[in-house]
């Protein structure tokens, strides 16, 4: 395969082009996680809580290897803005050869605390095993994550946007065969149940990893070599550290911050524990444009800061913020309406639809929020300021949602709705901040490589 022309990326570059992809690549991973969400819930509602359990646990080590993943899109989007690309395949080599360490040695820790860490989340002693069984397989193999994190950031940032999107769909298919299989198809009798969906979940991101690998030498990128780190660049790792530990470090807290949270909500029982489930994966979608949207503004601001054009910059994200605010609060006001309709998919009991109802109501609130965040901070961390969002994040996480979460889910007793609405104080009021400073324009004069 011969390589294609790289895109030239800066403000007159199209967004549906940029966006589109990785629209459907978001689009399609939430199908991925709804259509496992279905699966169980016809096979097992207990299964359905255990796996959100697992699953908001292995979020935090995820988020970790998103130290370099992040640092990664920032760098390369920078270098490239900036024509400076002669030392791209030590960035490749030390990205992906760092994650996948890193991904192994959290793999081993996840498999052995795996009984520990749900006990630390309260989890309903109805759903512990099947919990537990979970996370050893899919924690088990966490470090596949890992090296894709980062591969599918160097292919974005090159242009390739669609790639992503293939890799989900291919992914997607392989998943939901593996589903069927294990739960209603041929291999039903082996009586696996979640297990069978851990290990079609393992497949899938094995293939996903080498597809993306396999893509990057065909399409003549760079290359990936231990070699190439011979002497060790330690002044690149060290720069992609500042970058990614304070970037990483906010959506940390933010994870602990949600599991802090899950421990409020598990003790209200079974049925709310499903009911975050739930709602978690409806409200997925209200997200998923304007996620897609601020993604691709990273890359754009990226290679326009690289390039020393903060102005232009400062235009597109404004304009991406416009763009996405009111589709965001559209979908999820329709995604509130109705979910009376699309929780039957999911083979919820009464109790449950009642509790999903009340959350969704909140979550318009949520998206307000969370959207101005996703498009403002994600082009912060593009731009070079990457300390600010972790401090305000911390402060305001456990700061504001916390206490709103507590006060209105536990002594107020407005159940798991309210401790949504500590989730929807703590977006709009970053939100807020992170708006204000960017127009203030602190961010600039940041950059990691200078034209």
């Amino acid at each position: 395969m011969k390589q294609k022309p790289r895109m030239e990326i800066n403000e007159t570059t199209s967004m549906f082009l940029l966006a589109g992809p990785i629209f459907m690549e978001l689009l399609l991973n939430i199908l991925l996680s709804n259509v496992d969400t279905v699966m169980l819930s016809n096979y097992s509602q207990n299964a359905v809580g255990a796996v959100g359990n697992a699953n908001q646990m292995m979020t935090m080590f995820v988020i970790l290897f998103n130290v370099i993943a992040g640092a990664t899109g920032v760098v390369v989007a920078q270098y490239l803005g900036a024509k400076k690309t002669e030392n791209m395949n030590q960035i490749y080599s030390l990205a992906v050869i760092f994650n996948l360490v890193l991904g192994i040695l959290l793999s081993v820790i996840v498999y052995f605390t795996a009984g520990g860490l749900m006990k630390i989340l309260k989890v309903d002693i109805s759903q512990v095993g099947d919990a537990v069984t979970y996370m050893k397989i899919v924690g088990g193999f966490l470090f596949l994550q890992a090296g894709y994190n980062v591969m599918v950031q160097i292919l974005r940032c090159h242009g390739y946007t669609r790639i992503g999107m293939y890799i989900s769909l291919a992914v997607n298919g392989l998943n939901i065969v593996g589903n069927w299989l294990f739960l209603y198809g041929p291999l039903k009798y082996l009586n696996l149940g979640v297990a069978g969906v851990a290990i079609s979940t393992v497949t899938a991101r094995t293939v996903a990893l080498t597809v993306a690998l396999i893509i990057f030498y065909r399409l003549k990128i760079g290359t990936i070599s231990v070699r190439i780190l011979r002497p060790f660049p330690t002044k690149i790792l060290v720069k992609m550290l500042r970058i990614g530990v304070p970037s990483a470090g906010e959506n940390l807290a933010y994870s602990f911050y949600q599991l802090m949270l899950m421990s409020f909500i598990n003790p209200m029982g079974a049925s709310s524990a499903n009911a975050k489930v739930f709602a978690s994966a409806l409200m997925s979608f209200s997200v998923v444009f304007s996620n897609a949207l601020a993604q691709a503004t990273q890359i754009v601001t990226g290679h326009l800061v690289g390039a020393g054009r903060e102005e232009a910059a400062d235009k597109r994200v404004m304009k991406t913020l416009r763009t996405a605010l009111p589709v965001a609060v559209c979908i999820a006001t329709i995604n509130c309406l109705i979910c009376p309709v699309t929780l039957k998919i999911f083979n919820c009991d009464a109790e449950t639809m009642v509790l999903v109802r009340q959350i969704l109501m909140v979550a318009i609130l949520i998206e307000i929020g969370r959207t101005t965040n996703l498009v403002i901070i994600g082009s912060m961390k593009a731009a070079g300021d990457v300390l600010f969002p972790v401090f305000i994040g911390m402060a305001v996480m456990w700061g504001v949602g916390i206490t709103v979460g507590y006060s209105c889910g536990v002594l107020f007793s407005l159940g798991v709705a309210g401790v949504f609405m500590g989730t929807a104080a703590d977006e709009c009021t970053r939100g807020v901040i992170a708006l204000l400073r960017w127009r203030q324009g602190k961010w600039k004069g940041k950059a990691v490589v200078k034209k």
